[in-house]
């Protein structure tokens, strides 16, 4: 069944810090609105279940899953996409750790890497542990932020490349820059 135009609604978001209007469909994911009626094509659909993390993006500066978010639900919210992170023309240091670092092969999942790697040191700043963190009792601080700690928290972000090594090295160069 094709849905009429009484079963559309208008969401109001702002998207890289510009106010934007879209008439979707109740079901759509925000996902495919970012792709589809807003041409923001960085955001990747890779699994389209919330497995593989190439659909990163951060709503209200926290990182989710957009293939699993209504765009409904992101109304009046903040959502930042790969084509929103540099700031002024200027890389932002994440990206640019990933060029130094080679953090990417074929590209596929890189958007959702740097989107979730943006988001990760920003819980980091804020002192939420993770899984991997080794005493909960203590806070949790840039200083903490070693190698097993990026892995478990980029557990949600898989590379079909195995570039793990060179994302890992990105993300502790950009986290000591940010």
């Amino acid at each position: 069944m094709v849905p009429n135009a009484a079963e559309h609604m208008v969401v109001k978001m702002i998207v890289n810090r510009q106010p934007r209007h879209m008439k979707i469909e109740p079901r759509m994911t925000l996902l495919d609105a970012l792709r589809e009626e807003l041409a923001l094509t960085g955001t990747k659909k890779g699994c389209d279940r919330g497995e593989c993390g190439a659909c990163t993006v951060l709503v209200d500066g926290r990182r989710i899953l957009s293939c699993m978010t209504l765009a409904a639900m992101s109304a009046d919210r903040q959502i930042t996409t790969i084509e929103g992170v540099e700031q002024n023309g200027e890389l932002h240091p994440v990206q640019s750790a990933f060029i130094e670092h080679d953090g990417f092969q074929c590209g596929f999942c890189t958007s959702g890497q740097i989107m979730s790697g943006v988001g990760m040191i920003a819980e980091v700043k804020a002192g939420w542990p993770s899984a991997a963190t080794q005493d909960l009792r203590q806070s949790f601080s840039m200083a903490n932020l070693a190698a097993n700690e990026i892995r478990e928290r980029m557990s949600g972000n898989l590379c079909r490349c195995a570039c793990y090594p060179n994302i890992v090295a990105a993300l502790r160069d950009a986290a000591q820059k940010v």
